[in-house]
Formats: structure tokens, C-alpha cells, sequence
């Protein structure tokens, strides 16, 4: 799944909350999916070992035009000597999908993150997935890693027409095999979009549930999911490609701990704003507050989050800050950069 496109900041490749490293990998294959999707293998090109990656995990590439763009893996467990992802070719692309889909050949060399996990699957408990479209990529790894270890699932995947579904022979082939549920709905062949709520309000509590697609079927999960009162928010996760942001309205002064800095942001600018201004170098990729590279810790201060990626626990911790969005309700924010 495509999450965002962006840009880097400096040379580095992003991780963390901080300057970070990355892999520079060989394209090693390129498969159609679909008509408009492509399967992407990465390798080392000396064959070196991977950082791991758990399923639902993505990983950013550095792209020409000093752009990015993070792409969730697919990889089934113990496929640990490659990075797979799906790209769709996008036709309202600004660079990224374009260049993945139509330029990118085997044997080009890309610089590659580590993997990096804002959609993690629970390690216990029964697993009801949604997908759209393209967001069927990081459920694919979840049903992959639950057929493997025997675990039951239930995958709801809508798409435009069959054609177009990436991985939809694999999903039957693993229904089959696994004992899996798969439930499809193809939007030609019905002659309208999915509508969601019925079958998130007939998940089991107790159950988790996963949803990854286009903003209006996530905003449609989101509420219907938030409808049932008994229901665990805790076990209600999705992945988002995009997030509106409003600009914060009050100023305030962030503090770098370990740099020994401090800096004042105004009203409608952000923290990586005001530190790339001042030549201070962080991680980052969407600039929207969905892919949790620029995730920080805080030190002292309340935050004003903006974010799609912390759990309302989270949020309530005060312990981390998306530096790329988020603002400060605090006057003071101390950060450990």
C-alpha cells in the first residue's frame, strides 16, 4: 500500500525519531498483479540479511526528485532475505507511483528504510480484516503470518472489479488451506461501493479488527466500529493513505533536550517546519501524521495531536509526539532530539 508521497529530509534515510540510516537494495524482480499493479522484490546485493519485519509493517524509499513514499510489505513469515511490496500505479501520481510502476527496472539500486510498524497485529484473539482496494497489501502479511500459524481469520475485500484485485487468487487459494472466511464484494458486478457498517457491527466484541483502504471506507469503519459501545478500542485498528491536518492556533517554544536548543513555533507551522528551517535534521515521510516515521519522544509538555497513528492511550500518555503535525497545548514542549 502506498501511504503518502514526500519528501526526505537531507540525505539520511529516515527512522525514528532521529537522523537514522537506511539500505540501499537491488530490484530483483517485477511482477504484474494486476493491470495497474505492481509486485516489487528488494535484496541486498550481497546477500545479506534484512531487518526483520512483522506483518502489517511498511518500509520508505527514496525516490528521484528528493521524494518518498512508503509502501507496506507483504512478505509471509520466514520470507526474511527480500522486501516485497505492491505499487499501484496511481494516475493522479506525482512522481511516486509513476516512477515505481512505468521507470523503476530490475537491477536498479533504491535506498530503502528499515521496516517500520504503525498497523501491528495482535498476538492474540480472533482477527476480522477489511480491505480496499490497494490497502488489501499489509492485511496480506497479517492473513499470511495467521495461515502459517494456524490461526483463524475473516477478510471483508472490496474492490472495483475482480480484474482489478491484486492477490485475490492467492486470498482464495488461503481460504481454502487455512480454513479462512473470505468475503468479496466487486463494485461492477453489485453496481455500488461497499457499505461497510453491517459487518463491522456483526464482528464479535472481544474480536480485532483491521481496516486498510480509501479515506471513505475508513471513515465509514471508523464509525461504525465506534457505534458498537461495548467494543474495545483497543481492538480497532486501521491504516490511512492520507490525513487532513489543521494548523496548530496557538504558538509555542520546543525544546531539543539532547541538542541543547530551544526554538518558538508560531501559530500554523509545525515542529519539523521551524527545526529544518534552523538546519536541524529529522526523520521523516508523509508529513501528515500516517506513516510514524518522525515519531518522538517527549520529555516535558502536553502535546496537541494531530496524528492518525497513536491509540487514544497513547495520546493520553504524553510520552510521544508525530513532530511532522502535531503541535503543543502546553506553552513548553521539551523533546529528546
Amino acid at each position: 500500500m502506498s501511504l503518502q508521497e514526500t519528501t526526505w529530509a537531507g540525505s539520511d534515510m529516515p527512522a525514528t525519531g532521529g537522523d537514522g540510516g537506511g539500505l540501499t537494495l537491488r530490484v530483483t524482480a517485477i511482477r504484474y498483479r494486476t493491470e495497474t499493479v505492481r509486485q516489487i522484490e528488494l535484496r541486498h546485493p550481497g546477500g545479506a540479511a534484512l531487518p526483520p519485519a512483522s506483518p502489517g509493517a511498511h518500509i520508505d524509499l527514496r525516490l528521484p526528485g528528493d521524494l518518498s513514499r512508503s509502501y507496506s510489505l507483504v512478505n509471509a513469515p520466514g520470507d526474511d532475505g527480500r522486501y516485497v511490496i505492491a505499487v499501484h500505479r496511481d494516475p493522479a501520481s506525482r512522481g511516486g507511483s509513476a516512477h515505481m510502476c512505468e521507470t523503476l527496472r530490475v537491477g536498479d539500486m533504491i535506498e530503502v528504510s528499515a521496516p517500520l510498524n504503525t498497523f501491528p497485529m495482535a498476538e492474540t484473539g480472533d482477527a476480522v480484516f477489511f480491505a480496499g482496494g490497494i490497502g488489501i497489501t499489509p492485511i496480506l502479511s497479517m492473513i499470511r503470518a495467521r495461515a502459517a500459524s494456524g490461526a483463524g481469520w475473516t477478510l471483508h475485500y472490496a474492490f472495483r472489479a475482480e480484474a482489478l484485485a491484486a492477490y485475490l487468487d492467492e486470498l482464495r487459494h488461503l481460504a481454502a488451506e487455512s480454513g479462512g472466511t473470505l468475503h468479496l464484494h466487486d463494485d461492477a458486478l453489485s453496481g455500488a461501493v461497499y457499505d461497510i457498517a453491517a459487518d463491522v457491527a456483526a464482528v464479535p466484541a472481544g474480536a480485532h479488527l483491521y481496516c486498510c483502504g480509501p479515506s471513505p471506507m475508513l471513515d465509514a469503519f471508523e464509525a461504525a466500529a465506534a457505534a458498537e459501545k461495548g467494543r474495545d478500542p483497543d481492538t480497532i485498528h486501521v491504516e490511512r493513505f492520507t490525513n487532513v491536518v489543521e494548523a496548530s492556533t496557538e504558538s509555542f517554544t520546543v525544546v531539543l533536550k539532547r541538542k541543547g536548543k530551544e526554538f518558538e513555533v508560531p501559530a500554523g507551522r509545525t515542529i519539523m517546519e521551524v527545526l529544518q528551517e534552523n538546519g536541524v535534521r529529522v526523520a521523516y515521510s508523509c508529513r501528515e501524521g500516517v506513516c510514524g516515521t518522525c515519531e518522538t519522544r517527549v520529555i516535558e509538555g502536553e502535546p496537541d495531536h494531530k496524528d492518525k497513528v497513536l491509540s487514544e492511550r497513547e495520546r493520553a500518555s504524553n510520552k510521544v509526539i508525530m513532530i511532522c503535525c502535531s503541535g503543543a497545548r502546553s506553552s513548553r514542549l521539551v523533546l529528546d532530539i
